[in-house]
């Protein structure tokens, strides 16, 4: 039944203190053992409501009770009772009970910490699961679960410790990626992989993005996976030079045997046909990830930490209807202009902003990052785009709040530009695109990137 464990001469046993004469006094009247180790698996919630097929039925048979209630008691009075949670304990611990070898309080401390450790994360898997699908910011609590994965070297730099941890009920990514060859992943690698992820994931198109420190230096839609890649290194080739390169479709040989001679981190991708597998296996240090994508843009809560807390909000998954934008200039952008707009757009929310993006044939060609003024962003990107900034496109992740960008733009080559608008000098710029000829659609929406 339902109420085995959830007895008191079950945990009279457990919670009776040894040096407490009237605890044990109580035993001896009711004729009461002491329990003195508690070893318990719980109910495997967690593996249930992971099947497909999962009902709430079975989500809740598999709600344990008993068992995180004689933990919690075992672990409250850990002084005379080992509590044992991890597997992996259960070997130290026999023998030092079988030699007759004391556990030390610091020993038993541990455990009743892990135990405690392992009770909460139980309970937060019940809670996420019970969520739903819906995805909200304002709990008045809020808990988050996670089971460690693995110690890592160090974290961005030698002298920072660090760990990769899984989040409880994982919905895949790149904590679950298998690594088919190469070096350990380092804590900068898993953050450009992550990156590069998000950004493939992102398009239902065949795409493929060149990272560096987690912002898209190359990207390009096309057909053609071995065209998209090369199209994707010479938006910046000087930067890809030992990025990371990431696919939204299985690498093809064509496409291994185009990135021959180009040194890269990482090479990531759901999966690998195996002649090309053995191909880029040739790069002796390279890291190559299997992952399985995101079906659609990559959806949960974005958490990051500050001082005294953290900050939460959903993620920037947000489906546009490209037809509620509002062209705001004299001439609409051509079919092709319009086409190239979309694309950069979509790019602009995966780039530390200030973001400028120029793109051209479902390909960007220049992009300014991570300023903290915009006309410096159009300046980089046009830079770097050089000769290709002609003819292209240009989106901005926020407002312009002058017409000096635009001006800029116009004098790079740029034919038509993507913005929220939102700006009390809006017309400022609109101005400034019909007086040089330039295209404008104003998207209503922001995608900031701090």
């Amino acid at each position: 039944g339902r109420v085995k464990t959830l007895h008191p001469t079950v945990h009279a046993g457990i919670l009776a203190r040894r040096n407490n004469e009237s605890h044990m006094a109580q035993l001896a009247d009711d004729e009461t053992g002491t329990i003195d180790i508690v070893a318990v698996n719980l109910y495997p919630f967690v593996e249930t409501v992971s099947k497909p097929d999962v009902t709430l039925d079975d989500a809740l048979e598999n709600i344990d009770i008993g068992g995180p209630t004689m933990i919690r008691g075992a672990a409250k009075n850990f002084q005379d009772v080992l509590v044992v949670v991890d597997p992996s304990d259960y070997e130290w611990i026999g023998e030092r009970v079988s030699g007759g070898v004391e556990v030390t309080l610091e020993e038993r401390k541990e455990l009743a910490r892990k135990a405690f450790q392992h009770v909460a994360l139980y309970d937060t898997a019940i809670s996420r699961y019970l969520s739903g699908e819906e995805t909200k910011t304002s709990w008045d609590e809020f808990t988050l679960g996670f089971n460690r994965v693995q110690d890592l070297r160090y974290g961005e730099n030698p002298h920072q410790q660090a760990t990769l941890y899984s989040t409880v009920l994982s919905a895949g990514g790149v904590v679950d990626a298998k690594r088919l060859h190469g070096l350990e992943m380092s804590f900068t690698n898993i953050l450009d992989a992550d990156a590069a992820w998000r950004v493939v994931s992102d398009f239902s198109e065949n795409a493929v993005a060149v990272i560096k420190h987690t912002n898209p230096c190359g990207l390009s839609v096309h057909p053609d996976q071995a065209v998209a890649y090369q199209q994707a290194f010479e938006g910046d080739s000087v930067s890809a030079y030992g990025g990371i390169v990431g696919f939204n479709r299985t690498v093809t040989v064509a496409t291994a045997e185009a990135m021959r001679g180009v040194l890269y981190d990482q090479i990531i991708a759901p999966g690998f046909e195996p002649e090309a597998l053995e191909i880029l296996k040739r790069r002796r240090r390279t890291r190559i990830l299997e992952i399985t994508l995101a079906k659609g843009p990559t959806e949960g809560l974005d958490v990051r930490t500050v001082s005294g807390g953290v900050l939460v909000q959903t993620a920037d998954t947000l489906e546009e209807d490209t037809t509620d934008w509002n062209v705001a200039t004299e001439r609409p952008p051509t079919d092709d202009e319009f086409r190239d707009l979309v694309f950069a757009w979509r790019a602009c929310k995966h780039i530390k902003s200030n973001t400028i993006v120029l793109a051209k044939n479902n390909t960007m060609v220049g992009m300014g990052a991570g300023q903290p003024n915009r006309v410096v962003s159009v300046h980089l990107s046009l830079r770097i785009a050089g000769d290709k900034a002609k003819g292209s496109v240009m989106a901005s992740d926020a407002y312009f709040p002058f017409g000096d960008s635009v001006e800029m733009a116009a004098e790079g080559g740029i034919t038509a530009i993507a913005q929220p608008g939102g700006s009390i000098r809006d017309e400022e710029s609109v101005e400034a695109a019909n007086r040089l000829g330039i295209a404008m659609v104003l998207t209503g929406t922001r995608h900031f990137r701090h």
